[in-house]
């Protein structure tokens, strides 16, 4: 039996495509702030809750742990976060945001906002709940 494969009908390819330009206009407007798109996932994370562990952060934001460790790094560099030792184990951080960073939020949240307007403009009001709904849906899965 041949598998047929259609690449205009292809869900891997067509998220992919929305995802790439979602991901290039959002990165375009970080740089104005002198920060890119792949350290978005870490700041969002410590915007929503302070004093988690690296490892939390890698869960929450579902990136790898290594990955991390290197935004966390750059993070600290840009005076954004700090590392703090963690009272329970000797091994571990907790992170926090530095007053810099948490300033960040109120000037930066309103972009990805924007963006996510201008992709799901094309789409009513109902369209748009659906397809939140369905990816929530498949993320929760990941």
């Amino acid at each position: 039996m041949e598998i047929e494969f259609d690449r205009q009908r292809s869900f891997g390819w067509l998220i992919n495509v929305v995802a790439n330009d979602a991901s290039k206009t959002f990165d375009n407007e970080l740089k104005k702030h002198g920060l890119t798109v792949a350290l978005w996932p870490t700041l969002m994370c410590l915007w929503e809750e302070e004093g988690v562990t690296q490892r939390d952060i890698a869960a929450k934001s579902k990136v790898e742990n290594s990955t991390t460790t290197r935004t966390l790094d750059k993070l600290e560099a840009l005076g954004l976060v700090e590392r703090q030792a963690d009272p329970n184990s000797r091994r571990s951080f907790r992170i926090y945001l530095t007053d810099k960073g948490r300033a960040l939020e109120h000037e930066l949240l309103p972009i990805p906002a924007n963006v996510n307007q201008q992709l799901l403009g094309t789409l009513d009001l109902e369209e748009r709940e659906e397809m939140i709904r369905l990816l929530q849906k498949l993320v929760e899965k990941i």
